[in-house]
């Protein structure tokens, strides 16, 4: 699917009285997940092991 049907589909769920600040809000999220997503497959992941490291050492400042 691409990005413009996706964004479509989207607001085609959306109620009819949804504002463009929702609107908004709906294609930011989206964009985020599409990112998200694009980065996983490109290999630019965390292990879990690496987060709970990660947060830890920010516990300990």
């Amino acid at each position: 699917m691409t990005a413009k049907e996706l964004v479509i589909h989207a607001l085609k769920k959306l109620p009819e009285e949804t504002s463009i600040e929702e609107i908004l809000e709906e294609i930011e999220i989206l964009a985020a997940i599409q990112q998200g997503e694009d980065a996983a497959n490109a290999g630019r992941v965390v292990s879990h092991e690496e987060v709970k490291v990660m947060v830890a050492s920010w516990a300990s400042k």
